[in-house]
């Protein structure tokens, strides 16, 4: 646990499910002030609040789209009215889908770019702006993967997206360095998400997964959240710019583990 997180005003973009959804919990259960952003999923947030709520935190949430300027905007002025300031912002929305790069059309180039880039440079951008208005030493942290440094085929727009999180991050860490402006990002390798329920419920998908991951089995959610509360808190003071691998080992050529090659 985390002390200096209590009273604290989180915002996390896609909040509503999966890696968003255990932050939002684990903040809460940190005593923090959360803002869930969601995007269609009115239902299950209420249910996060809630919960949230009975850990002794504070939570509110705001319908938006992270590709939407207007709407990022909104998401840190409802942080700030409903709070009176931000801390932390976690760029977390994010989407993928399949498809042979040879016809991958523009529209769903576009559609992962802009959910998974572009929406986090506007996240960074109002929370930076925000922060140095008010002179707040914040920490900003966006979720990347593992695909920013593993290429992946059929995943193209993917990939390029996480790769841009990556340099985006790295970027505006070392601007805002001066100011006491940490930014950080956290690569997943293979979680128990819902975005990969599919694959994981059939034992042979799970298992090609799982062979890909030295320390043999596929992360929850919550072991992302854990590392997300370190790189917010006091503890992770002096640590800006770096990307957290939370992989299990995904990302140290697995295949090379019993001295093969």
């Amino acid at each position: 646990m985390y002390p200096n997180l209590e009273g604290k005003v989180v915002v996390i973009t896609g909040a509503a499910t999966g890696l968003g959804k255990a932050m939002a919990e684990r903040f809460g259960a940190e005593k923090a002030k959360v803002v869930i952003n969601y995007f269609n999923e009115e239902q299950e947030v209420q249910e996060i609040i809630e919960t949230v709520e009975r850990a002794g935190g504070n939570a509110t949430a705001i319908q938006g789209d992270v590709t939407k300027e207007a709407d990022v905007k909104r998401m840190i002025s409802h942080a700030v009215k409903t709070f009176g300031t931000l801390d932390v912002m976690v760029n977390n929305a994010g989407i993928e889908n399949e498809v042979p790069s040879e016809d991958l059309s523009l529209e769903d180039w576009n559609r992962v770019i802009s959910t998974n880039l572009t929406g986090q440079f506007l996240g960074c951008r109002e929370a930076v702006d925000y922060m140095l208005q008010n002179n707040i030493k914040g920490s900003i942290i966006n979720m990347s993967s593992v695909h920013q440094e593993i290429p992946w085929p059929h995943f193209v727009h993917y990939a390029a997206s996480k790769g841009g999180v990556k340099l985006l991050t790295e970027t505006l860490a070392l601007e805002f360095a001066p100011h006491g402006i940490r930014v950080n990002c956290i690569a997943p390798g293979a979680i128990n998400t819902p975005i990969n329920a599919e694959k994981f419920a059939d034992p042979e998908l799970k298992k090609g997964v799982v062979d890909l991951v030295p320390m043999g089995y596929i992360g929850k959610p919550e072991e992302i959240a854990a590392c997300a509360v370190w790189l917010a808190s006091s503890e992770a003071s002096y640590v800006t710019g770096i990307t957290l691998f939370a992989d299990g080992g995904m990302t140290q050529y697995p295949g090379f583990q019993a001295g093969k090659g």
